[in-house]
C-alpha cells in the first residue's frame, strides 16, 4: 500500500513535468495559438487512438447522458489551451505558467459544488499558499501592459482548466483515462476545424517537429497520466501536487529560451514546492 502510494505520487509528478513543457513549446512554436492547438489535438488524437487499439482500450461511450460532459469538457480544454497559449505569446513563459496556477484555489472552492462534499480547510490553506507564491513570483505591473493581459488570460485559462478537471473527476470511474483524452482531442479537432479556412500555415514545415513533441509528450502522455491520477487522488490533491509545473517550466525555459528567473522566482517557487511536499504527505493518510 505504501509503495503504491509513492508510485502514484511519482507518476503524478512525472505527468506534471511532461505537461510543463507546454510553456516553452507554446512560446517557441512560431504559429498562432489556434493553429498550434488544432494540430496539437489532431496529432494527439492519432497517437492516443493507436495506443487504445494496441492496448485494446474500450472506446465506446457507455451512456448517452455522458455525451454532454464529454463535449463540455472538450470545449473547456480548447478554451484553456488557446487562452493559455495567448498568455504565453503576449507575456512570457513564467507569467503564462504561473498565472494559470490559480486553478488549485479555484478547484478548492468549486469542488464541493461539483462533488457534493464539504469544504476542506487544508485545501483552502494550501491553495492560499500557492496563490501567495504566485503573487511573489509576479513582476510589478501597470494597468494595460502586456504582462497584465497575459495574467488575465492565464487566470481565465485556469478557470476553464479547473472546471474541466472537476467534470472529468465525475467520470474517470467509468472510463479509461486514455479513452477520455482521445475523445477530448477528437472533439477539440472538430471544434477548431474552421482554422483551416483562416489560419496561417506558412511555418508548418519548420515547426512540425515541435508540434509533434507537443502532441506526444505534453498532451498524449502527460495529460493522460494526469487524468489517470484522478483515480487515486481528489481533484484538489492532484491540482495542488501538480503545482510544481511552473517550477519545472521555468527551469526548462531557462535552458531553452534563456529566460533567467529572478530572486522572487526562487522565493515564490519555494512556497509552491512546499505545498507539493505537504500535500503529498497529507494525501497519504
Amino acid at each position: 500500500m505504501k509503495n503504491s502510494h509513492v508510485k502514484n505520487i511519482l507518476l503524478l509528478l512525472l505527468a506534471t513535468v511532461f505537461i510543463s513543457t507546454s510553456g516553452v513549446l507554446g512560446k517557441y512554436i512560431n504559429m498562432s495559438p489556434e493553429v498550434i492547438i488544432w494540430f496539437r489535438s489532431i496529432f494527439a488524437a492519432i497517437f492516443l487512438f493507436i495506443y487504445c487499439k494496441l492496448k485494446k482500450v474500450d472506446l465506446q461511450i457507455k451512456k448517452r447522458k455522458d455525451l454532454l460532459p464529454f463535449l463540455i469538457s472538450a470545449f473547456l480544454m480548447a478554451s484553456h489551451w488557446i487562452s493559455y497559449f495567448y498568455a504565453l505569446k503576449i507575456s512570457n513563459v513564467a507569467i503564462g505558467m504561473l498565472s494559470i496556477y490559480t486553478f488549485p484555489v479555484i478547484i478548492a472552492f468549486l469542488e464541493p459544488l461539483f462533488m457534493k462534499t464539504k469544504f476542506n480547510p487544508i485545501h483552502i490553506l494550501l491553495g492560499a499558499l500557492v496563490l501567495f507564491g504566485l503573487y511573489i513570483l509576479t513582476p510589478e505591473l501597470t494597468l494595460g501592459n502586456s504582462d497584465l493581459r497575459g495574467i488575465l488570460l492565464g487566470v481565465f485559462s485556469a478557470f476553464c482548466y479547473a472546471v474541466r478537471i472537476l467534470i472529468l473527476k465525475q467520470h474517470v470511474g467509468n472510463y479509461n483515462g486514455t479513452m477520455l483524452m482521445f475523445f477530448q482531442m477528437l472533439i477539440v479537432s472538430v471544434l477548431l476545424f474552421p482554422v483551416l479556412f483562416w489560419g496561417d500555415f506558412s511555418n508548418f514545415g519548420s515547426q512540425f517537429p515541435y508540434i509533434i513533441l507537443l502532441a506526444l509528450l505534453t498532451t498524449a502522455i502527460g495529460h493522460t497520466m494526469l487524468v489517470h491520477s484522478l483515480k487515486h487522488f481528489s481533484a484538489s490533491t492532484a491540482s495542488i501536487i501538480s503545482s510544481i509545473q511552473p517550477i519545472s517550466g521555468i527551469v526548462i525555459a531557462y535552458f531553452i529560451l534563456t529566460e533567467i528567473p529572478n530572486k522572487a522566482t526562487y522565493i515564490g517557487g519555494s512556497l509552491i514546492l512546499l505545498t507539493v511536499i505537504v500535500e503529498s504527505f497529507r494525501s497519504k493518510k
